[in-house]
């Protein structure tokens, strides 16, 4: 346990458990050095616990001895009685608590006391429970309302998903599965990768090998957009399959098709193929450690690449042949060349218009007739006149 310590703390939302009688379970996906992620459950007063002995350990940054030298985060005490309004405003708090603790000095978030709180118990893994007919009620915290209590969303049915076929995890932080397995999804990611519970295991599982219960197509996933949203290939891949790309680091491509397995459909130029989601950024947003972690994690199998898959639906899952995606690609960049083309040409118009317009107000008057003499004595006055004879 020497080395180990925690990167991040990310508060996910909160449970509520039956037995032996009901309480309330905040929970906790824990990222290790090691790049390992372990989700566990705290209830409060154990947190609270562990927040008074850490203060205990640490006098002068916990301002016991002069409050301005206070780096410790504040944590409020458990009220006597908590009920769910209380669990659910707390969220908020309890999410900066974690953020402000894992950034302490190393003295403090590295020590053995908290990485000790924070590691993986057999209750973790295991959840006591009577019986399997009442699950626990689980509540999420949105990403988008991490700081606004009020948002919270709940209580929340996570997706039931099933196995398509058998799957031999490859690092600590995925998860089994057998074909046939139900498993209920906690969180999507872009990767391709989704995080599942599966009575008492949990962990990372490649998207492909899932399946939803009511029907083969995924109402989530968004259609082809043609226009193409501009990203950078952040990790170069050679293709595999016939219908994936090859890229170097630093290529500009455009992303036609977001598929929920992490293999995106990108155009470069006039060709289209699969790509890894994991090694895309999109172009003008900074590129995060988090997310260049996350591109040393393998790339998700896809579905086609899955032997012995077994669907417990009879029509399959719909899909787009490349060959749809390319000439859908230029049928569209040929209508989007009409119409500069056309904004051309209207330019062209409105300029010769203007510049026929402005020659028009340029052009000198016409010089009128001179009078004729008669005229002239006519109209001038009589010393004029005088002058003249």
């Amino acid at each position: 346990m020497g080395d180990a310590f925690i990167r991040h703390i990310e508060l996910l939302g909160y449970e509520k458990r039956f037995f032996p009688s009901q309480h309330y379970v905040y929970m906790f996906l824990v990222k290790w050095n090691d790049l390992s992620e372990k989700l566990i459950y705290r209830r409060f007063t154990e947190i609270y616990e562990f927040h008074k002995a850490l203060k205990e350990m640490f006098p002068i940054e916990s301002g016991d001895i002069n409050a301005e030298n206070r780096i410790i985060p504040h944590l409020p005490a458990p009220k006597w009685f908590d009920g769910q309004r209380s669990t659910q405003s707390r969220q908020g708090t309890l999410a900066e608590y974690c953020y402000a603790l894992v950034n302490l000095p190393h003295k403090i978030s590295r020590c053995l006391h908290v990485v000790s709180f924070f590691e993986v118990r057999p209750d973790d893994m295991n959840p006591i429970t009577d019986s399997q007919n009442r699950k626990p009620e689980v509540f999420l915290l949105p990403k988008d309302a991490k700081k606004n209590a009020s948002d919270i969303t709940g209580p929340i049915v996570l997706q039931t998903y099933r196995a398509i076929a058998d799957y031999e995890k490859s690092s600590k932080s995925e998860m089994a599965l057998k074909a046939g397995d139900v498993v209920d999804v906690v969180e999507k990611s872009e990767t391709g990768w989704w995080f599942c519970q599966l009575k008492n295991k949990r962990g990372w599982v490649p998207a492909a090998y899932l399946e939803p219960m009511d029907g083969p197509d995924e109402s989530e996933e968004q259609e082809p957009n043609y226009a193409g949203e501009q990203y950078v290939v952040q990790k170069s891949y050679t293709a595999v399959e016939e219908d994936e790309l090859t890229l170097k680091e630093g290529d500009t491509i455009e992303v036609i098709h977001k598929l929920l397995d992490g293999w995106w459909v990108i155009r470069k130029d006039e060709t289209t193929g699969y790509y890894p989601s994991m090694y895309l950024n999109k172009s003008g947003e900074v590129n995060t450690p988090e997310k260049s972690e996350l591109r040393n994690r393998s790339i998700p199998p896809r579905r086609s690449t899955i032997r012995n898959a077994k669907s417990i639906h009879n029509k399959g899952r719909k899909q787009i042949s490349q060959e749809t995606y390319r000439r859908n690609s230029k049928k569209y960049m040929q209508n989007r060349r009409n119409m500069r083309g056309n904004l051309q040409n209207k330019d062209i118009i409105i300029s010769e218009k203007n510049e026929q317009e402005e020659n028009m107000s340029k052009a000198q008057p016409a010089v009128p007739p001179r009078p004729s003499k008669d005229l002239i004595m006519n109209r001038c006055t009589e010393s004029t006149r005088r002058k003249i004879l």
